[in-house]
């Protein structure tokens, strides 16, 4: 049958059972809109080009399933280089299409040509032009198999507008792509030298991360902790994959951890981190990191291992199937934690979750961040997926918000993208329609891609946003607080949009909240409003995120805010 490049393109986005598409048409990808209109497959228009691999990335991030996007070339396609980085630094699976033009004008400098593919090499899973409409189909499923596959990440796909006009005889049983997924099995002595290490351990520590999450390994981290009685700790993109109201649970560890968590890292004497990467912002000074502590690395991508910390047993793996090896080899050779060793470390843990728990001082007068992210939790009560932009209020929400599933809290941790927590709720409300989908934002983040709130009201898309508006930089003027002797050199922002009449004139719902006693009225107000809502919160200025580990610092050096410095 004879088909051209764009029905091709969308014969098998249907065949990947592609259920929505975020984008922004231009001269190069007219065809495959036209076509597009025809279409089953549900196409979400942004307002740039940005917020759609955004709402991608949290549509992939929620369900597990790849994002899709598509955009015109030249800004088009360079619109979307921070997107596609924030997604590759955590591992999404996006495929990314891009118009490009034709192959005849490739490198004369056309209008609104650029090499995307060469922009985008570093910071893609793999990245293609597709110069013949032979190739198509092809590329088209190798792509999204990169995506998923593996570890996973973002792929691009260039469409010069000459191929998707073209002709060819289709044949889907003649697609064939390469296969580059390679699974690695740990050999069983791996798992006897864990159950030795464990089996010699008194102080034993997990560190979840994000590829618990990703590998959909949850249910067999928490089997392993719960069953052995190991404490939990975890990065930002591990928040989730173990039961943040658990005993067990300490919190996030690091620059904004726990103060609990990071001495539990420093004096453990066994730290199994799984799909962990060892970021500086969960280390710390190197040299000072898990110093007493044998270390067993689990993660899927062998570059990972050893990167940044070099540890003392490697395993290379899928999340789950490793961690269901490892339950499997201590359950058959009848591991049991010593009882008075284990009771001993839980014990040393409560005391220093009791010492400095995690806490600010409340204040009648002025609404505190955290108090709104715990009235947040209370209202919801778990019927809820929480996206955040990047700042002081995800480091609050990381803190105060106990996230009892995965991919409920979906927020940018490598990269620390500004702007990505709106459109990528209205990703996540879009394959969730039914649960709470709530932005929490900062005042200075939230501006970045704003113009969202134009996508969501056009299509329904009923997000919240809670915006802890302190009107400042907030994380920026902190570190001007604490290292720079108070010099807010260019972080004020009460130059600013009156926020509720923005949101209205978006047609989207404007509240506002001035006073403690307005925090929870105001929360229930705008998750019953069946509409998008942004909730405007006005809170403390100058309020700061504890603890705090300086730049340079031991984790276990940290600043505590108005308590003196403990170690």
């Amino acid at each position: 049958m004879k088909l051209k490049g764009t029905q091709i393109l969308l014969k098998i986005l249907e065949e990947e059972k592609v259920e929505i598409i975020f984008g922004y048409p231009g001269g190069t990808v007219l065809d495959i809109y036209d076509r597009l209109y025809k279409s089953k497959i549900k196409h979400i228009l942004v307002r740039h080009e940005q917020g759609a691999v955004h709402a991608a990335d949290g549509y992939a991030r929620a369900t597990g399933k790849v994002g899709v996007c598509l955009v015109t070339s030249g800004p088009g396609a360079t619109n979307t280089v921070t997107g596609i980085a924030t997604a590759n630094m955590d591992s999404i699976p996006l495929v990314v299409f891009t118009g490009q033009v034709p192959t005849f004008l490739i490198g004369n400098d056309a209008f609104q040509e650029c090499d995307i593919t060469g922009i985008t090499r570093p910071c893609t899973k793999h990245n293609f032009l597709v110069r013949n409409i032979e190739e198509l189909a092809s590329t088209i499923k190798e792509a999204f198999h990169i995506a998923r596959s593996g570890r996973p990440g973002p792929v691009l796909v260039d469409l010069p507008k000459n191929v998707m006009a073209a002709e060819i005889n289709y044949d889907p049983a003649k697609i064939k792509f390469r296969n580059y997924e390679t699974f690695h099995k740990p050999a069983l002595k791996k798992m006897a030298h864990v159950y030795e290490m464990l089996a010699h351990a008194q102080k034993p520590l997990i560190v979840t991360g994000g590829g618990v999450i990703l590998g959909k390994a949850s249910a067999e981290l928490t089997a392993l902790a719960r069953r052995y009685q190991i404490p939990v700790t975890g990065t930002l993109m591990g928040i989730g994959s173990f039961p943040g109201m658990d005993p067990l649970w300490l919190g996030m560890l690091g620059m904004h951890g726990t103060y609990y968590a990071n001495m539990a890292v420093s004096h453990c004497d066994l730290l199994i981190a799984v799909g962990v990467r060892f970021d500086d912002r969960v280390t710390g000074t190197i040299d000072t990191f898990a110093t007493n502590a044998e270390i067993v690395q689990i993660d899927i991508d062998p570059s990972s291992i050893n990167r940044n910390v070099v540890v003392d047993l490697p395993i290379i793996g899928d999340t789950k199937a490793t961690l269901k090896d490892m339950i499997k080899f201590l359950t058959e050779h009848n591991y049991a934690p010593q009882a008075s060793y284990r009771k001993e470390w839980l014990d040393q843990i409560a005391i220093w979750k009791e010492k400095v728990p995690l806490s600010y001082c409340r204040d009648g007068r002025f609404i505190k961040p955290q108090h709104v992210i715990e009235t947040l939790h209370k209202i919801a009560q778990g019927n809820i997926i929480v996206t955040t932009e990047v700042g002081q209020n995800q480091m609050w929400t990381a803190q105060f918000f106990p996230f009892d599933e995965p991919n409920t809290l979906v927020t940018s941790g490598g990269l620390g993208t500004m702007g990505y927590g709106l459109p990528a709720a209205i990703g996540v409300k879009c394959a969730f329609p039914d649960k709470h989908v709530v932005d929490i934002a900062g005042d200075g983040s939230i501006q970045m891609n704003i113009q969202e709130l134009a996508t969501a009201a056009q299509y329904k898309i009923n997000v919240k946003i809670v915006l802890l508006n302190n009107g400042y930089l907030g994380m920026v003027r902190q570190w001007q607080e604490l290292f720079y002797e108070k010099r807010y050199s260019h972080t004020d922002m009460t130059y600013a949009p009156d926020f509720v009449k923005l949101a209205e004139a978006y047609g989207v719902v404007g509240l506002r909240a001035t006073k403690p006693a307005e925090v929870e009225k105001t929360l229930r107000e705008g998750l019953a409003i069946e509409k998008p809502v942004l909730m405007d919160f006005q809170v403390s200025r100058e309020e700061c995120v504890y603890p705090m580990v300086g730049p340079g610092s031991s984790i276990s050096d940290m600043k505590l805010g108005t308590r003196e410095m403990i170690n």
